[in-house]
């Protein structure tokens, strides 16, 4: 049985991750393929416990190591649980958010170094990466402008408008070291036209996967 595809969106919270995904699930779903969608921290019962403790906003004195073991603890129990099987029984898993969010938040913006980030999420996902991730670049102000627009901002989106810039321009640095598998998406020019240009990326991807 041919492995399903692993697809990831990333990107500030506001960026249109989840709008992009929705629609990106309704269009895979529409030729056939089998999909499940998924976020992070979160996803499974485990780790959705997890997502809580990240998030809640009376945690302001956790630590950045503290951090970056909770997101690889969540993400372990997701993909042992659900991405891992999923894919092996060829279904596509389409992830809002996933090892890259702890590459930027943590390793740049945190400062704890891509290297140590990468070591702690290699063990907790058994290696396992996204065929492709799409970036939606949207301005950071603009992104948190959304978001707080729709819904009480969590722990991290009440971080500095520094530590937001600090992670998309970690983002940005992930685009120069993985052009192969991250697409850079413009959040800014209309849900049509960005989802426009992922389906160009989705259909060369499936134009390969098939043969």
């Amino acid at each position: 049985m041919r492995k399903g595809l692993f697809i990831t969106f990333e990107g500030s919270d506001g960026s249109g991750k989840s709008t992009q995904l929705t629609l990106l699930k309704e269009y895979l779903t529409n030729k056939g393929i089998k999909i499940i969608t998924l976020r992070e921290p979160g996803g499974v019962a485990i780790s959705e416990k997890i997502r809580s403790i990240i998030l809640d906003n009376r945690n302001t004195e956790m630590n950045p190591v503290t951090e970056m073991l909770l997101y690889a603890a969540s993400r372990a129990q997701l993909v042992s649980q659900l991405i891992k099987p999923s894919l092996e029984n060829g279904i596509t898993v389409i992830c809002d958010r996933f090892v890259d969010s702890s590459y930027v938040y943590q390793g740049l913006a945190r400062g704890l170094g891509m290297d140590t980030v990468k070591l702690v999420n290699n063990i907790a996902t058994g290696n396992i990466m996204p065929d492709i991730t799409f970036f939606m670049d949207t301005d950071p102000e603009l992104a948190l402008k959304r978001r707080f627009n729709s819904s009480v901002p969590d722990r991290l989106e009440n971080e500095s408008i520094k530590f937001h810039r600090d992670v998309y321009n970690g983002y940005l640095e992930l685009i120069e070291m993985y052009p192969e598998r991250i697409k850079r998406i413009n959040g800014e020019i209309g849900i049509d036209a960005a989802f426009s240009s992922i389906k160009e990326y989705i259909d060369a991807l499936l134009c390969r996967y098939m043969e």
